[in-house]
Formats: structure tokens, C-alpha cells, sequence
């Protein structure tokens, strides 16, 4: 089946409407719905020219720490030549609507809806739109954490479609995942998937462990259990979730429910120093 990516548009709503909306922020995790990512909400960055953004997430002391998620608008002709300003940072990128032309250490890739690309720390790498319509496209950075006696990960440029879904065991292709680099491969501190269910399809138990989450929904609508809530999600919508947070959701149909998800893995768990040693 092919791929319906949401993407926001911006503008602004009218007097007309009420303020009444979905939108909530608790110290397990938080809920920003498609509705808030208006014109006035934006963002800008330095090095990037007819381009724009919504900030997803950021590090936040005592939530969620380990990453950032934007969504970046770039205009026709838009784009940067120096992106990325922190050599320790490594990305992803992903594709929702439009055509990006990625240059990375002189490899020219063009990304379209779909298109997928990891980003090494400290790799030369520039992206421009030279195509006629807005490219709009997720941006997921972390500070990457090197493994002793493992190198940084290689580069990888993929698209959704060239991948085959891993479906879940027991579920009958009810819950799949879609997933771009190998798991086993440790060199990864990171992981950047597609998550589907299908209409129906469910997460049967609250999981509840370390990896902090954001869930971009890209298609369907579903009941999240966040915690201690059930909270009703649409293409769109972003969940943000610190370590631990309970989750699990339903699929409602009456099409797929989809979500780019990231998570941090493979990693010891940083231990802080005793007072005094």
C-alpha cells in the first residue's frame, strides 16, 4: 500500500474557532497535536536560507534528555550548506513531502517522500530544495556516544518503500515494523523506525522500560495509553515520552496507524561518580 505522510502546512486559524484542543504537557510525556504547529510557532536557524521549522522536542533536563526533533520547511531554492554546527552530533532525516538534493561528504542523493538518511558524527553534509514544490522532512539529531573499540556508523541513505516490514511475533502482520539500519549492529546509539498497525492491531501490554520515545504520527488515528491516560492521536500529532513512561495504544481504523519512532539503545546506562571518590 503506499505511503500517506502528514505533513504540517502552518497557517493560522480564525477568530472563529474555539481554543478548546488536545494539546498537554505532564512529567511523563507530552502530546502536541497537529493542530498547534501554526505559523506563529516557527522557528528559524542560522545557515539556512526559505526555511523554517517546528520544534518537536529539545533536551530537557529531568524529561527527556538524549535527543532533538524538528520539523524543517524549506522553500524552493532554500537549504543550508553547513546544517549541522555540533561536530558530535549524528541525524536523521526523513522525508514527508517534496524533494531534498543531499549532499554528503560529495555524494549527491535526491530524497523524496519516503527517503531516509543517517548522518554520522562530524560527516561534511549539505541539503538544498532545487525541486518547484516546499520539501518538508523530520530532522532527528542526538550527541552520539561512541562504544570503546567500535567506529561511528556508516552512512545510510534508504527509502520506506524499498524495505520490507518486520512484522511482530504472534500478531499476523497486525504490528510491523519498518527498520532502516541492522538492530544487532552496536555501532548504532540510535534508532529511527516506521512503526503500522493495522486497523485493530494493538500493543497487548503497557511497555514500560528505559529508551525515551517521540512518535511522529504519519498516518490513521489510534488510543494511546500514555501513563496513566488514554489519549486520542491522529496523523500528525506528536508524543513525546521520557524513560519508563507506560505506553501502549489501539489502532482505530480505518486505515493503517503509522509513526516514525525514535529511541535511544545499545548503550550502558551512565552512572554518575560517588560524593567524595
Amino acid at each position: 500500500m503506499p505511503a500517506d505522510y502528514y505533513a504540517p502546512h502552518g497557517g493560522h486559524p480564525g477568530q472563529e474557532q474555539l481554543l478548546t484542543d488536545r494539546a498537554v504537557f505532564t512529567d511523563a510525556y507530552a502530546v502536541i497535536p497537529k493542530g498547534t504547529m501554526r505559523d506563529i510557532v516557527t522557528s528559524f536557524l542560522p545557515g539556512w536560507t526559505d526555511t523554517r521549522l517546528w520544534v518537536l522536542a529539545r533536551p530537557m533536563t529531568g524529561f527527556a534528555e538524549t535527543f532533538s526533533q524538528y520539523i524543517m520547511e524549506v522553500l524552493p531554492g532554500g537549504g543550508s550548506t553547513d546544517p549541522e554546527p555540533d561536530a558530535g552530533a549524528q541525524g536523521v532525516l526523513f522525508v514527508v513531502e517534496g524533494t531534498a538534493r543531499l549532499d554528503v561528504d560529495g555524494a549527491v542523493h535526491d530524497l523524496g517522500p519516503g527517503g531516509y538518511a543517517y548522518l554520522p558524527p562530524a560527516m561534511k553534509w549539505s541539503l538544498r530544495n532545487e525541486a518547484r514544490d516546499v520539501l518538508r522532512f523530520h530532522w532527528i539529531r542526538k550527541a552520539y556516544s561512541p562504544a570503546p573499540g567500535l567506529p561511528a556508523p556508516d552512512v545510510v541513505i534508504a527509502n520506506e518503500a524499498e524495505i520490507a516490514p518486520t512484522e511482530m511475533p504472534r500478531t499476523k502482520g497486525a504490528w510491523s515494523t519498518t527498520r532502516f539500519v541492522d538492530p544487532q549492529d552496536m555501532r548504532h546509539d540510535m534508532h529511527v523506525t516506521i512503526v503500522t498497525f493495522e486497523p485493530g492491531g494493538v500493543i497487548p501490554f503497557l511497555e514500560t522500560h528505559v529508551m525515551e520515545h517521540g512518535l511522529y504520527v504519519l498516518e490513521g488515528k489510534a488510543v494511546y495509553r500514555l501513563n496513566a491516560d488514554w489519549v486520542e492521536v491522529e496523523a500528525g500529532d506528536f508524543m513525546w515520552l521520557r524513560a519508563f513512561c507506560p505506553q501502549a495504544c489501539y489502532a482505530g481504523g480505518p486505515g493503517r496507524f503509522r509513526y516514525l519512532l525514535y529511541k535511544d539503545v545499545n548503550r550502558h546506562m551512565a552512572l554518575r561518580p560517588r560524593a567524595g571518590a
